[in-house]
Formats: C-alpha cells, sequence, structure tokens
C-alpha cells in the first residue's frame, strides 16, 4: 500500500464513518433517554435508501405501507393505554401526529406523479419525500412498543428492540424484495487538496454532518424540547416531578433517531449497494462508536466512528475477506478498559 492508495482509502473510510458518527449519535441519543439500545436504527437508514431509490426510478415507495401499519398500531396502542390509565391528555396529540404522518405520507407518494413522463424526480423533491416518508417511523414506533415498557429493566427493551428489527426486517422483504439497490450520485467530479484530489461527494457528506450535528446541538441547548430531553436523560423521575413526561421526551428522541437515519439513508445510498437485510450491520457499526464514548460522550462515539470508517476501508484492501470481523475485534479492548476504569471508579468509592 503507497500513499496514494492510502489517501483514497481514507476517504473511501471517512464517507462511510460521517455515516456511522450518525448512526452512533442517534443510538446513544436514544439510549440516554429511554434506554433502549435502538437496533432498528439500522432499519431507517435502509427504508430511507430504498425509499430513495425507488422515487429516483419513478416508482411509488413501498414504505408507505409500513407506515400506515404502524400509525395503525400507534392509535391503538396509544387509546388502548389512555382507557387502561384514564390519562386521555396526550391521547388527541398522539392521533393527530398519527393522521398527520399519513397524510402527509401519502402526498410524498405521489413525488413520482409530479415529474413528466419518462423523467427523474428531481434530487431535492425525493430527498424530501423520502424524509417526510421515513422520519415519523421514529415516534410511531415508541408509540406502538416501546411506550408501555418504558419503565422496564434494560435487558427487557434490549429484548424488545431486537424483536422490532426482526418485525421490520421481515416485513421490508415483501415491501422491496431480495435484490440490492443503489442511488445515483449525489455529486460528481474532484477537486484537488494540496497533493491529492477529493471528491466532491465526500465534501457534501461532511457538510451535510457537521449541518445536522449544529442542528442537533441548537435543538437540543437552544429549545423547550432540547432542555426537555436533557432533563430526562440526567433524572426521569425527576423530570416527572416536576412536570415533564418521560414518555414525551421518549417520542421526541425517537423522532429525531428517525430522522438522523433518514438522513443517513440518502447520505449513504450513493455509496454502497443496499438490501433489506442490511440495516443490522450498520447499526451494529454504530453502536460500536456509541460504545467508543462510553455510552455517554457525543464527540468521542462520534470520533470513534469515523476512526472505525477509516479502519474499515483500510481492512478491506489488506483482509477483505476478515474486514468486519476486524472492526467489531476492535470493539474488545474499549470495553476492556471501559470495564477498568469502572472497577477502579467503584473502588476509589468504596475506600471514600
Amino acid at each position: 500500500m503507497n500513499v496514494t492508495i492510502a489517501l483514497l482509502l481514507a476517504q473511501d473510510g471517512l464517507s462511510n464513518g460521517v455515516i456511522y458518527a450518525l448512526l452512533a449519535i442517534s443510538i446513544l441519543l436514544v439510549f440516554l433517554i429511554t434506554r433502549v439500545l435502538l437496533v432498528p436504527q439500522g432499519e431507517f437508514v435502509v427504508l430511507a435508501a430504498l425509499t430513495m431509490v425507488q422515487l429516483q426510478k419513478g416508482a411509488g415507495p413501498s414504505v408507505i405501507w409500513l407506515l400506515l401499519a404502524l400509525a395503525v398500531t400507534a392509535a391503538s396502542m396509544s387509546s388502548l393505554r389512555a382507557w387502561r390509565t384514564g390519562e386521555w391528555r396526550r391521547l388527541p396529540a398522539v392521533l393527530a401526529f398519527t393522521l398527520g404522518a399519513v397524510l402527509f405520507g401519502a402526498a410524498a407518494s405521489a413525488t413520482p406523479l409530479l415529474t413528466t413522463a419518462g423523467a427523474a424526480p428531481h434530487f431535492a423533491l425525493t430527498t424530501m419525500a423520502t424524509l417526510v416518508l421515513v422520519a415519523p417511523l421514529g415516534p410511531l414506533l415508541y408509540w406502538s412498543a416501546f411506550e408501555g415498557i418504558a419503565r422496564a429493566s434494560i435487558l427487557t427493551l434490549l429484548f424488545a428492540a431486537v424483536a422490532v428489527h426482526y418485525v421490520l426486517q421481515g416485513s421490508m422483504l415483501p415491501l422491496f424484495g431480495p435484490e440490492g439497490f443503489q442511488a445515483e450520485a449525489l455529486i460528481s467530479g474532484r477537486v484537488d487538496v494540496g497533493f491529492t484530489r477529493v471528491s466532491l461527494q465526500l465534501l457534501l457528506l461532511c457538510a451535510i454532518f457537521v449541518a445536522t450535528v449544529g442542528a442537533l446541538w441548537m435543538f437540543i441547548g437552544r429549545t423547550i424540547a432540547g432542555k426537555i430531553l436533557r432533563a430526562t436523560a440526567v433524572n426521569a423521575r425527576g423530570a416527572r416531578i416536576v412536570g415533564i413526561r418521560p414518555e414525551t421526551s421518549g417520542a421526541i428522541a425517537f423522532g429525531l433517531a428517525s430522522l438522523i437515519g433518514a438522513v443517513s439513508g440518502v447520505l449513504i445510498a450513493p455509496l454502497t449497494t443496499l438490501y433489506y437485510d442490511s440495516g443490522f450491520l450498520l447499526a451494529l457499526k454504530g453502536f460500536v462508536g456509541a460504545v467508543t464514548g462510553g455510552l455517554a460522550s457525543f464527540p468521542l462515539a462520534a470520533a470513534g466512528s469515523l476512526l472505525i470508517g477509516v479502519l474499515e476501508a483500510m481492512f478491506s484492501f489488506q483482509f477483505s475477506a476478515l474486514k468486519d470481523s476486524l472492526v467489531f475485534a476492535a470493539l474488545l479492548p474499549i470495553l476492556l478498559i471501559l470495564s477498568t476504569r469502572q472497577l477502579s471508579d467503584r473502588d476509589t468509592e468504596a475506600e471514600e
């Protein structure tokens, strides 16, 4: 491997690392607020990517059927919980959201009809339609599967997340089929940077990543909804005492996760061929990135994810058959360091 090849591999690694970083941030966000390890996060990415391809081909998006099914399930489960607990205050908002998601999703499904015959829809139009179709899936999924067990143990929530992953993955096979899809390039061309050439697509990915992280930081730090999320993450019981419902925080967190997943799907669709079952591997790599931050630090999770992307590119050149195994093997020393740190902290507390 010479310097030129290493630089090209680093560019590919950074392209994938940006996607893993977004996944790690969303997984960490949901975990800190709801204690749910969002295994289905990869499904949001794949749903967005495959929907993007369908819209580019001028076909109707199959995800609308999943959106409709989740909307009916969320409305039914929320109504049942309201009837059992006698808490009817939140039900109108949930029903309004589900109805709005279905109506906007139906409008987005008509995107291919807005173009002339034989012409592909504009990139901005397909991107907006994809976000409108996929982003509402997060809150709907939370109301359908997780709100009723929000106070369960972390292990129970993990089992529920794995079950939801398999349900979504199984439903995607009849919706999209077993074949793989890859979208058209976001932008083509390269630009000279120093003694190497950098693809414009990588620069666009980095710009969108910075914009997404910046918008998330502004939302969490400067808005009332963001402060609600922070309060719930710090102390859910204390937040409930002062009038903040952790269930509302959970729905917002899942909504942000599905929105970030949809953005990630739009970004990764031109980079690689995705199948209906590609989401689990993507979520695992995002989880490895989140673990590098100790499931507590967003900057460390993002940095770890970028490193994972670069390592994956390097391993794919030298050991293509073992690239995934080597990437996940990198998790072992991280877990060892974290466990050693926790043991030392416990010893310090015991001595005090």
